[in-house]
């Protein structure tokens, strides 16, 4: 790959045609119309994301003649370049020239750059760039965009995934899924941890369509003119999860929607029943993991190992352990009640503690406490195997 320094492109000249997309969140184009700032393996615009303060220290660090780092931009052509690090902190440039936000001044008072002194305009817009510019193939191109990391920022993996396999699929992707305002957003942020920005829709949906192999998706669909697949699919699992669930509750987001979609999306619910299940579990002291009711609802509320019941504490234990081993003793059985009925040589064994665990005496699932009345030792054996019943 052949680099070339710049050293006489100003901020003015960057500046000058430059585009903001406010819908897509994303600059467009810069050095009249010259530069595409924002090719599509680039990731979003993400500086405005934490308040601005990112975008409002770019600028700041101009006005005290701080450096702003190396910048490189992809000679595609005599007239046409694109940026291929520096996306974050042009853009930030240019919203700022452009009036897009404010920063204070050395009176707190909030300064747009239309409403800035005619010296400290003169000052952004005179600043140099040091900016590579860059030549090789398509590959060179994108695997050295693997290697940087901006500002602080690292490329999260989707974003990654983007730039190796940009073109009309991951643009139309994009649009649809990584898009902060598309009005589903608010809908699938119940079930999707994540921004838009940071690509955490667009990576869900290709996970749950791709069955989680994104990469081989991207491969197979990236010259698609469409991506009608994906959004069905996509659709299909949020339209599912609020059907089942009509209540929406903090702990369903995040959860393995795309896996839950598979396995039981061919089942019917009554969603009055599931709400009312949901609610009663809601309302279990007892229960530890509260992300498990939704599968353990779905799997027909057999499998408890979801929930993390509670488990009897060892206050508890030491005690209903004495009193059944004296018992036993007394009655020269085993301190194990299974055993005590069984056939074998442990009929009269008098286990340790460290050899014996606490179990419910009626089911938890039954409606059994995690209370001592409601507690028994048994023998770790059979313990575990009345546990797999």
């Amino acid at each position: 790959m052949k680099t070339i320094l710049k050293i006489d492109i100003s901020i003015k000249d960057i500046c000058e045609g430059f585009v903001y997309n406010e819908l897509e969140g994303k600059g467009l184009f810069g050095l009249s119309g010259k530069l595409t700032i924002q090719p599509e393996y680039q990731r979003n615009y993400i500086y405005a994301s934490d308040g601005g303060k990112k975008e409002v220290a770019v600028i700041e660090s101009l006005l005290k003649n701080y450096p702003i780092g190396l910048i490189y931009f992809n000679k595609i052509s005599e007239n046409n370049l694109e940026v291929l690090d520096g996306q974050q902190r042009i853009t930030s440039v240019g919203r700022f020239v452009t009036n897009k936000f404010a920063i204070k001044d050395e009176n707190g008072m909030e300064q747009y750059f239309g409403g800035m002194a005619k010296d400290k305009k003169d000052k952004i817009l005179e600043t140099k760039l040091l900016i590579y510019e860059c030549e090789g193939t398509e590959s060179q191109i994108k695997e050295w965009f693997k290697t940087i990391n901006i500002a602080g920022v690292p490329l999260v993996p989707q974003e990654l995934l983007n730039a190796i396999y940009s073109g009309p699929f991951v643009t139309l992707g994009k649009e649809e899924f990584s898009n902060s305002q598309n009005a589903n957003i608010q809908k699938w942020s119940a079930y999707i941890k994540g921004s838009a920005n940071r690509q955490a829709f667009f990576e869900r949906a290709l996970d749950w369509a791709s069955k989680g192999d994104i990469d081989n998706y991207m491969s197979i669909h990236r010259s698609d003119k469409n991506i009608n697949e994906l959004k069905k699919y996509f659709n299909s699992v949020i339209d599912w999860i609020s059907s089942v669930f009509t209540d929406v509750e903090s702990e369903m987001c995040g959860l393995e929607w795309g896996r839950l979609y598979e396995q039981y999306h061919k089942k019917a619910y009554d969603p009055k029943k599931v709400s009312a299940g949901v609610r009663k579990l809601y309302g279990d002291p007892y229960i530890k993991n509260r992300k498990g009711i939704f599968e353990y609802v779905l799997g027909g509320s057999v499998d408890t190992k979801l929930l993390e019941v509670r488990v009897f504490d060892e206050a508890i234990k030491k005690s209903i352990y004495s009193t059944q081993t004296a018992k036993a003793e007394a009655k020269g059985e085993s301190n194990c009640p299974f055993c005590v009925i069984g056939h074998d040589t442990n009929k009269s064994k008098i286990w340790k503690f460290s050899e014996m665990d606490a179990d419910h005496v009626t089911a938890w699932s039954k409606g059994g406490a995690t209370a001592a009345k409601n507690c028994q030792m048994l023998c770790i054996t059979h313990n575990r195997a009345k546990g797999n019943r």
